[in-house]
């Protein structure tokens, strides 16, 4: 995290942990998703399990005292990593809790933000699922002045049909995290300057000490020379003067897939599902083989050939076998699920790795194309696409890696797409940004003109290496016509 910085006087406005105490009146912010959640159940339906609490920290979510993390910048995430029994494999996420804060804010503060859900670890694992607030169907967090404390819940409805699942990628891990995509009003480079603690909210640790060092996670801005550690990192792996306190004040809840009296269902369509309890095989319409019953020992048969097939021009949809869909003119959809199950041609928004938005295309073209579908119904204006970051280049050789429109923001110069501040040769300026800085460019404007000739006239016959253009140890003629000759206007 930027807000860890490895220089003493970095560290002083960056690392700043602030502690707050609200005795049971921790405030809830209910964000719920619903018809918003784009996943099919995995091959094994949910029994009936318990549900499950998972969280690195004992602090108490309804109230009690925590430490806000307010060196936090936007774009920067907390995670958490969780080991499970892996015969507890696949899970379905119901609630993830979150405990951010304010700490005397003299105005009421708005927090864009995220929630990130992991197969594996953030960084070693896969990212499954990524939810954004907008506005409308994820509402922003807003606190109002003074010292706060906020449980921000984003909670799945469960009769929603579509829910986030998660597999066991060998690692027998899931991961939750929570991004601040903007904060309420963050002024300054926060590689420099701490986001004002009077101004914005931040996710805290709690006050317990730090219990779990390799399964909390940062992910920070590059910050170049100034940062601690850009990317993904463990509190374990950062040097002690940028490691929080405390353990992240997050959790989980989450339902297992194994538990309770499970066996095969044959479906109606053929399919078979293990580890499915009685009620939810016949709840599914299908027929239960017991406790202990396999698929790999039984052989199901379909009892119907009927799905549901779609029509372009009515975008109707009724249940039909496939081949007199097809005969018909239709789309086959999956056999023995009903149309009120099925969406038939589903177009909505795609988000695509260099940040932009184009509506109304289907899932599989969106897939041929390296994006990402938003889901259908969606339209560009209601969703937000993670604007890519690269190498950000300053008149002065220096370089940050930001999106090209926070580049422009700082009169700075955004390189293409993968460029990065990476420094190679070591001669402390970013790789990328070479090319950026222009010969004679004294004065870092962009421009060579009157008054980079002013300045190099200033130190005629000096060795100032900012003029001495070819190296000789002195500021004479042959720099002067090295100016002139890459002179811009």
């Amino acid at each position: 995290m930027a807000g860890f910085c490895s220089l003493a006087s970095a560290q002083a406005q960056r690392l700043h942990e602030a502690p707050v105490s609200k005795g049971g009146v921790i405030h809830q912010f209910n964000a719920k998703l619903s018809s918003s959640v784009s996943n099919s159940p995995p091959s094994r339906m949910l029994g009936a399990c318990d549900s499950i609490v998972s969280s690195l920290t004992d602090a108490d979510f309804g109230g009690g005292s925590f430490t806000l993390q307010a060196g936090f910048a936007e774009e920067e995430i907390a995670g958490a990593s969780y080991t499970i029994d892996p015969s507890q494999f696949p899970i379905r996420i119901d609630l993830l809790e979150v405990i951010a804060g304010t700490n005397g804010a003299n105005v009421s503060t708005t927090t864009e933000w995220s929630a990130l859900f992991y197969e594996g670890t953030p960084r070693d694992g896969t990212l499954k699922y990524i939810f954004y607030s907008d506005g409308k169907i994820l509402p922003h967090l807003t606190i109002p002045p003074g010292t706060n404390l906020v449980n921000v819940q984003l909670l799945v409805d469960p009769s929603d049909p579509e829910q986030i699942y998660l597999n066991d990628n060998g690692s027998s891990t899931f991961s939750v995290a929570f991004k601040i995509d903007r904060h309420n009003n963050q002024v300054d480079n926060p590689c420099l300057i701490a986001p004002p603690i009077c101004c914005n909210a931040f996710p805290t640790t709690d006050t317990g000490g730090l219990q779990y060092p390799q399964n909390n996670w940062l992910y920070a801005v590059n910050c170049g020379i100034f940062g601690c550690a850009a990317g993904w990192t463990t509190f374990a792996e950062l040097p002690s003067l940028c490691r929080p306190s405390g353990d992240w004040a997050m959790r989980a809840t989450w339902t297992p897939f194994g538990c309770g009296e499970l066996g095969s269902c044959c479906l109606s369509n053929g399919a078979c599902a293990d580890d499915t309890s009685q009620e939810i095989c016949v709840q599914n319409g299908g027929l239960w083989g017991g406790p202990g019953s396999f698929c790999s020992d039984i052989d199901c048969e379909a009892t119907s050939d009927e799905g549901p097939c779609c029509f372009a021009v009515t975008n109707g949809c009724i249940a039909l076998e496939a081949t007199s869909c097809l005969a018909a003119g239709g789309v086959p959809g999956p056999i023995g699920v009903p149309c009120s199950e099925h969406v038939c041609f589903p177009s909505g928004a795609v988000c695509f790795p260099d940040g932009s938005c184009l509506e109304d295309m289907a899932p599989e073209d969106a897939e041929a194309l390296g994006g990402i579908f938003a889901g259908d119904g969606t339209v560009c204006e209601d969703v937000f696409c993670p604007q890519p970051v690269a190498a950000c280049c300053f008149g002065n050789g220096f370089c940050l890696e930001l999106s090209e429109a926070d580049c422009q923001q700082a009169g700075a110069t955004w390189k293409q797409l993968d460029s990065t501040c990476d420094d190679a040769d070591q001669d402390e300026t970013a790789d990328d940004c070479v090319d950026s800085a222009l010969e004679g460019d004294i004065n870092g404007d962009g421009f060579i003109n009157g008054p980079d000739l002013s300045e190099l006239l200033a130190r005629w016959g000096s060795s100032d290496p900012i003029a001495d253009f070819n190296g000789d140890a002195i500021v004479d003629g042959q720099d002067l016509t090295y100016l002139l000759s890459n002179w811009t206007g």
